[in-house]
């Protein structure tokens, strides 16, 4: 993992990671939101946060070919924003998963635990977005 940018204020409002994702991605990224939310005072987002970038990252590890992307993560006024972008062209889809699929939920869970979420196109991929309200 490497961090594209040092901050320059206390506590800064936004961290932003480079990595190629590996199976254990998801957890130490979950464990880096967890200790911005705490220097943020917004420790009681921390559920709904963490499950969504776990979502996100985990889309990149599973779909994307050569699993690289940036996470951000940005204190708004309103709360958090996450951004993941990766180099792939192709748009999520969002899928109906039965009862006992063990995938296709990903999107379901964002935008149940996100107050909105969209996917922008970039000329060289894409980035995939949602918020929660403080």
């Amino acid at each position: 993992m490497n961090v594209i940018e040092e901050p320059t204020e206390f506590p800064p409002r936004r961290y932003r990671i480079a990595l190629t994702v590996g199976d254990h991605s998801p957890r130490h990224l979950r464990r880096i939101a967890r200790a911005y939310l705490r220097l943020w005072a917004m420790p009681h987002l921390a559920d709904p946060v963490e499950l969504a970038l776990t979502e996100l990252v985990t889309n990149v590890h599973r779909h994307v070919a050569d699993r690289w992307c940036t996470v951000t993560l940005l204190r708004t006024d309103a709360g958090v924003r996450i951004e993941v972008y990766d180099r792939s062209p192709e748009a999520p889809t969002h899928r109906t998963a039965g009862e006992w699929d063990e995938h296709g939920r990903g999107l379901s869970l964002i935008a149940l635990l996100t107050d909105k979420w969209d996917v922008v196109p970039a000329p060289a991929g894409k980035t995939i977005w949602c918020e929660v309200a403080n």
